[in-house]
């Protein structure tokens, strides 16, 4: 059953993406980031260029034809999901090809339309029978 992580009281939410994917991939984990549309996925592209600057997170769109060497890719297609291991949702909605993936990651913000729409999903996974594990930032250390 997918493992599911909710990550709540983020600063910005893709900040914490891009934190995220960096440690999965550091323990060799494939990524997939699912975002709401194009221009998501076109900015947490450019933040994953950037963010660190001590280092550098292979990542590319799952269209690209290095994905299948890539460790992180971002997509807003929800049939795109070129493999199984984390998926990290930066949609709203519950992303439709979730239980195919061995951990969802969900990321919440203090953003008020934010968290209601994490609660929804919070809900749905519970629903489902989903252990869930929550995750305060707001008590996070470095």
């Amino acid at each position: 059953m997918t493992r599911i992580d909710f990550y709540f009281e983020a600063e910005d939410k893709l900040q914490v993406a891009c934190r995220l994917s960096a440690k999965a991939a550091q323990r060799k984990l494939r990524v997939l980031i699912y975002t709401r549309d194009e221009v998501e996925a076109q900015r947490i592209d450019k933040l994953l260029w950037t963010w660190q600057a001590t280092g550098f997170l292979p990542h590319c769109m799952t269209r690209s034809a290095l994905a299948p060497q890539t460790p992180v890719l971002i997509t807003h297609d929800p049939e795109d999901t070129p493999h199984d291991e984390v998926l990290l949702n930066l949609h709203p909605a519950w992303p439709p090809a979730f239980s195919r993936f061995q951990r969802l990651v969900e990321i919440v913000s203090r953003d008020e339309d934010d968290r209601a729409a994490a609660r929804e999903r919070f809900r749905f996974y519970r629903d489902r029978g989903y252990a869930i594990a929550k995750h305060d930032l707001s008590q996070a250390h470095g």
